[in-house]
């Protein structure tokens, strides 16, 4: 089963660092908020998919399984 990546948009305060460091995975709406564009997860890095999740300040970021 894969995870999925998703982000809560009622947390998301649009400051755009995930959209930043991982713009293959996010992009900013017109809204300011943050939108998954690849939710696909990584299953052999781990470490990296904490990053992601880790880099939201208001951890808007969240896993799926």
């Amino acid at each position: 089963m894969s995870k999925k990546i998703k982000v809560n948009q009622n947390l998301c305060i649009g400051c755009g660092a995930c959209a930043n460091l991982f713009p293959n995975i996010f992009k900013m709406k017109e809204d300011n908020k943050a939108e998954v564009i690849s939710s696909e997860l990584c299953e052999e890095d781990e470490k990296r998919d904490q990053e992601i999740i880790d880099i939201c300040p208001v951890r808007a970021i969240e896993i799926e399984e």
